[in-house]
C-alpha cells in the first residue's frame, strides 16, 4: 500500500466562448502569455513512455474477481499498461504454502495460474512482488490489513529459498523462459516500515533478498531481481552496496513516493493529510534515486518506482477529484527520462486494505470507482495514450507535443494549480465542490504542418468536465448507486472529445490559436490528417 511513512511520519459542459480563447484581441493577463510554440520537423526524439510500463493493484487475490479483470482489460485497451504489480502473491489467500504433518513443504498455484493466465490473456505482464510471509513459513504472527498478510521474516531461509525457486521454475515451465525474461522479480514491499510492512532489521531484509535472489537466478540466471521497494525513496545506496560488498545480483531499484506533506496514514479518512506544497515533491525524489544510482557502483541499473501518487492514504478525497489529473500530469513531466517507469498506485478501488468499502467515492487510490466509473485520473493516462511516438522539441514544462507517422500531431497541455488553503488538510477541502478561476489563454502555435484537412478533436478534464466526484456532489452523495445512477455517471465522464472541428492548414504549413484554461484544467488536442 502507499504510505510514504518516511514523510509521513514527520511530517460538452463548457460553451465555446469559454474553451476557445477568440482570436488576438482576447483579454491579455500575465498568466494569459504563456506559449506553446513547435516546429513539426524540429523532432526532439521518441516519445518516454515510462508512464505507461506499469500500474499497481491491491493484492492479487482481489485480480480472480470478474470486476477486477473486466476493469483491467478496458485500462489496458484504454491507456496501455504493460505491466502490474501487486501484494500477497504468496499470503494464505493464495493458498501457495503449506508443511504437512512432518514440516515437509507443499506447493500448490492454481490461483497464481488463473490470475497470471489472465493478465497474459490481454497483452499485460507480471511485475512480480514477492510477498507477504505464507503463514505456515511465518516466524510469527504479525499481519497487516484486514486479509492478514503475514510482513514477519521466514522461519527458516532455506525454505523460503525453496518456494521461491520451485515458483520460479514453475513459471519458467508454464510460460516459457523467454517470456519470464521480460518479467521483474521485486523481493518484498515497503521493509523499511517497522511496524508496518516487515518486522526484521534491515539486515534481515538484505538477507531474505540473497536468498530471494539466489533461487530466482538458479533457475535462470537472465531472470531480473531487484528491490528493496522501500518506502521514501529510502536503502537505495545501501541495497546497492550490500550487493556489491556479498557478490549478490541486482537488476533494479524500486522504491516509492508519495505527495503528502504532512498527516498520518490513515486508511479510513478520519484524520487529515496534507497535499504537498513542494513543487519537487514526488519528482524530487525520483531525480535524487537517479543521482543515487548514477554515483554508485552500479550506475545502470534500472530504477522502478513501483507505487506514486499524490497521497498514501486509501480515504484521501484528492484521488476523486479534478485537480489530480493535473497533478499527475505534471509529476510525470518533471520526472522526465529519471525513471524506467512510474507505477501508479492503483488502477481501480477494487483495493480492501481497510476492509471492502461502503461507499462509491471515498477517496480510494483507483483510477476506476468501484463500479469501474471513470474518475478524472483515469484521463491523464488515456490522454497520454493518445501522444504520438514521436515527441516534438517544446520550452513549455507543462505540455507535450508530439506526432505520428500518419502526420497526425497533438498537444497535451494542463495548468497546475495549488489550491489548498493553508491550515485546511485534503479531507477537508477535496469533499467540495471546488470551481476553478480562470488562468488566461494558452496560444498553441504549430508550425511545418502539412498542407491540407485536419480533423481537430479536444479533449478536456477540468471542473465539472470528465469530473464525476462534482457530479457525485450533485447527486447528494448517495452511498449506494442505483444502476441507473451509475450508468449516467458513466455516460457523463466518457472522455469523449468536447468538441470536434476542421482545420484546414494551407502551403504556410501554419496552425495559431488561443485556447482559455482555468486552474487545473486538461486539455489534448488531436490533429488527425485527412
Amino acid at each position: 500500500m502507499k504510505r510514504n511513512v518516511l514523510k509521513l511520519i514527520f511530517l460538452f459542459y463548457l460553451s465555446n466562448v469559454a474553451l476557445f480563447g477568440q482570436n488576438s484581441n482576447a483579454k491579455k493577463s500575465a498568466s494569459a502569455n504563456r506559449i506553446i510554440k513547435v516546429d513539426y520537423n524540429n523532432s526532439a526524439g521518441k516519445m518516454n513512455t515510462m508512464f505507461k510500463e506499469c500500474i499497481g493493484a491491491g493484492r492479487a487475490n482481489e485480480g480472480l474477481r470478474a470486476d477486477w479483470q473486466q476493469q483491467l482489460a478496458m485500462i489496458k485497451k484504454e491507456c496501455d499498461f504493460k505491466y502490474i504489480r501487486m501484494h500477497g502473491l504468496l499470503t494464505d489467500d493464495m493458498a501457495v504454502y503449506r508443511e504437512d504433518n512432518k514440516g515437509n513443504p507443499e506447493y500448490n498455484y492454481q490461483y497464481v495460474d488463473v490470475l497470471f493466465d489472465y493478465i497474459l490473456s490481454i497483452d499485460m505482464k507480471p511485475f512480480v512482488e514477492l510477498g507477504f510471509m505464507p503463514s505456515a513459513l511465518a516466524s510469527g504472527k504479525e499481519t497487516i490489513f484486514w486479509w492478514k498478510g503475514n510482513v514477519t521474516p521466514p522461519k527458516d531461509y532455506k525454505k523460503w529459498g525453496d518456494l521461491i525457486r520451485n515458483l520460479t521454475q514453475h513459471f519458467t515451465e508454464r510460460y516459457g523462459a523467454e517470456e519470464v525474461k521480460t518479467w521483474y522479480f521485486e523481493v518484498w514491499n515497503e521493509p523499511n516500515l517497522t511496524p508496518g510492512f516487515w518486522t526484521g532489521t534491515q539486515a534481515e531484509y538484505f538477507k531474505l533478498y540473497d536468498y530471494s535472489t539466489r533461487a530466482i537466478k538458479s533457475v535462470n540466471p537472465a531472470y531480473k531481481v531487484g528491490g528493496p521497494g522501500t518506502a521514501g525513496a529510502a536503502w537505495e545506496s545501501e541495497m546497492i552496496d550490500f550487493c556489491e560488498k556479498n557478490k549478490v545480483p541486482i537488476d533494479f531499484i524500486s522504491t516509492h513516493s508519495y505527495g503528502v506533506g504532512q498527516g498520518f496514514l490513515d486508511e479510513f479518512g478520519q484524520s487529515g493529510t496534507v497535499l504537498s506544497k513542494d513543487n519537487e515533491a514526488v519528482s524530487g525524489d525520483v531525480l535524487q534515486s537517479r543521482k543515487e544510482i548514477a554515483a554508485s557502483t552500479k550506475p545502470n541499473l534500472e530504477l522502478h518506482y513501483t507505487e506514486w501518487s499524490s497521497s498514501y492514504t486509501p480515504a484521501d478525497p484528492i484521488h476523486d477529484s479534478y485537480h489530480s489529473a493535473a497533478y499527475i500530469l505534471q509529476k510525470l513531466k518533471q520526472v522526465g527520462n529519471a525513471a524506467n517507469s512510474m507505477s501508479y498506485w492503483v488502477f481501480t478501488d477494487i483495493f480492501e486494505e481497510p476492509g471492502p468499502r461502503f461507499t462509491p467515492f471515498h477517496g480510494g487510490f483507483g483510477l476506476l470507482n468501484t463500479q469501474g466509473i471513470k474518475k478524472p485520473a483515469y484521463f491523464s493516462y488515456s490522454f497520454l495514450n493518445k501522444l504520438g511516438e514521436t515527441e516534438l522539441q517544446n520550452a513549455d514544462t507543462s505540455s507535450w507535443v508530439t506526432k505520428n507517422a500518419k502526420g497526425d500531431v497533438q498537444v497535451l497541455f494542463w495548468d497546475f494549480t495549488y489550491t489548498l488553503p493553508d491550515a485546511t488538510n485534503n479531507q477537508q477541502y477535496y469533499v467540495k465542490d471546488l470551481p476553478s478561476k480562470p488562468k488566461g489563454t494558452v496560444k498553441i502555435e504549430v508550425a511545418g504542418l502539412q498542407k491540407g484537412s485536419y480533423t481537430l478533436e479536444i479533449f478536456k478534464v477540468g471542473y465539472k468536465v470528465n469530473d464525476v466526484f462534482t457530479n457525485y456532489l450533485g447527486m447528494n452523495k448517495p452511498n449506494q448507486l442505483t444502476k441507473q445512477q451509475v450508468n449516467t455517471l458513466k455516460e457523463k465522464n466518457n472522455g469523449a472529445p468536447i468538441a470536434t472541428e476542421t482545420v484546414t492548414i494551407d502551403a504556410n504549413g501554419m496552425y495559431k490559436k488561443d485556447f482559455n484554461i482555468n486552474e487545473n484544467d486538461v486539455l489534448l488536442l488531436n490533429f488527425i490528417k485527412q
